[in-house]
This record gives structure tokens, C-alpha cells and sequence, in this order.
């Protein structure tokens, strides 16, 4: 695979649904590894429209009773600056899909603190990471990432100061298109997760997935490339529709694939 892929997975499902149950199912698979090793799982969400159906899916049974939830410490990848009450926020779809259906306490759920401006919103967030691993490095267990059309992931945007950083955990990013301001974790940090996985799902983002995969090696125009675990695994769950354009074979839906 392009941009030294070589350690990362891919799996391919029939559709978006089988792709959201496997997403649902390695939360929780990760969150009982985890949870049995160091009695704790620190999980990274991903906004956007694609990780959805994988909240509801965590949240019903048979999946909720599998999870350890007393354990799960919950954190999110990006926020738009809006209050949490937003339709726009990514802590508010998470809190309606999943947090207000299953048993998790306030003090296990972290979101984006929404402050007076978005560098502030970022130093706080980036100071509550500090202190919530402490001496210990910033490693997730598991972080969920969505892919972009525009080769985008979190909120690292092609051609943003941000791609560059090397020292801050968390950055404030303005996406000019949209006219908005972004809160999101830095690469640095992610790659220090235990496990990455890109959920990535419909026609539309077939031609970057392919482009990310297998295309020349080009973070500044397609971000999505940073993403490499420095001694972590990196997974690709992708859905019939997405992964139409990758080479045969590696497109051919194989959804007993083993990730764990």
C-alpha cells in the first residue's frame, strides 16, 4: 500500500450495516482486552455521519452486556466549537446514540469543553488529556477515525497548519469552507494509540480511500496518511460501496477477516 501501509489491515463488508456491527463489535472486544489488562479502556471517538449506526449498534443488545462499562473512559478525536447542545456536536450525537443508554458516569465521559474561544477549548482539552495520563504516555486503546472525500480525517484538513505539529496533543483548526472553528487531536498523538481505526463507508469516498491506500505519499493533500501507529496496529473497515476502486482481491468482501 501507498505511504508504507505495509502494517496496516483491511477488511471489506457487504454494506454499511455488517461494516457498523464489526465496528461495534471491536469496540468491545478492545474495551474487554483492555479492561482484563489494565482495568481500564481509554477510547477515542470519531464524529461524522459514518460511526453512527456503530454507537446505536454498542448501545443495544446483544453487544451492550459485553462491554465492560465500568471500565470504559470516554474521550472524543475532534469537536466542532459549538455548545454541546448543538445538532452540529459530535459529543451531542455520541450522548443521544450511546452515553444516555448504557452505564457510564459522568466522570468516565470527556468531551471537548466548549470555552470562550477555540484556542482556549483546545489548551483546556489538551490540559485534561495531560492530566488524565499523567506520567503515563497518551496512549489510547483504540481510536476511531472516520475518512473525508478530501482525504481529511478528525479535523486535520489538507493544508493546515496543523499537520505539521509535532508538540501540542490538541489544536484549534479553522476551516475556512465551512466557516467554522475546529477543536481536534494532533497525529502525534493518535499514533501513539494502541489500535486506529478508520471506519470509512459509501461510494463517495472510494476514489480517497483508494488515493490514501495506494497513491503517492501525501499527508499535506490527504491527511489521512499520518495516521501510522508508532507500535500500534492500524485497521481499515470499509464498506462494499467504499472499497470499489481498491485492487481485486483486497476489495473482496471477506468479513470473517480477523482484526483482534
Amino acid at each position: 500500500m501507498g505511504g508504507d501501509r505495509s502494517g496496516s489491515r483491511l477488511a471489506v463488508y457487504h454494506d454499511r450495516e455488517a461494516l457498523s456491527l464489526a465496528a461495534a463489535r471491536l469496540i468491545a472486544e478492545e474495551a474487554r482486552r483492555a479492561a482484563e489488562a489494565r482495568d481500564r479502556f481509554d477510547l477515542l471517538l470519531s464524529g461524522g455521519e459514518t460511526p453512527g449506526r456503530t454507537y446505536q449498534l454498542l448501545g443495544e443488545e446483544p453487544i451492550r452486556s459485553t462491554v465492560p462499562w465500568q471500565a470504559v473512559q470516554v474521550f472524543w478525536g475532534d469537536e466542532r466549537y459549538l455548545p454541546h447542545d448543538h445538532p452540529l456536536s459530535n459529543f451531542g450525537m455520541v450522548r443521544r446514540l450511546l452515553l444516555e443508554r448504557v452505564p457510564l458516569a459522568e466522570a468516565q465521559i470527556h468531551p471537548v469543553p466548549y470555552k470562550k474561544n477555540p484556542h482556549e477549548s483546545a489548551r483546556k482539552y489538551e490540559r485534561l488529556l495531560q492530566g488524565y495520563f499523567q506520567a503515563r504516555p497518551p496512549r489510547f486503546d483504540l481510536v476511531l477515525l472516520g475518512l473525508g472525500e478530501d482525504g481529511h480525517t478528525a479535523s486535520l484538513f489538507p493544508g493546515t497548519a496543523v499537520l505539521k505539529e509535532q508538540s501540542r496533543w490538541v489544536c484549534e483548526v479553522k476551516v475556512a469552507e465551512q466557516h467554522i472553528y475546529r477543536v481536534t487531536v494532533t497525529a502525534p498523538l493518535v499514533n501513539q494509540a494502541r489500535t486506529v481505526a478508520f471506519l470509512v463507508a459509501g461510494s463517495a469516498k472510494a476514489a480517497m480511500l483508494h488515493q490514501v491506500l495506494y497513491g503517492v505519499h501525501d499527508p499535506q493533500r490527504m491527511p489521512a496518511q499520518l495516521i501510522s501507529p508508532t507500535e500500534g496496529r492500524l485497521l481499515w473497515l470499509a464498506d462494499r460501496d467504499a472499497a470499489r476502486l481498491l485492487p481485486e482481491g483486497n476489495a473482496a468482501i471477506n468479513e470473517s477477516v480477523p482484526l483482534i
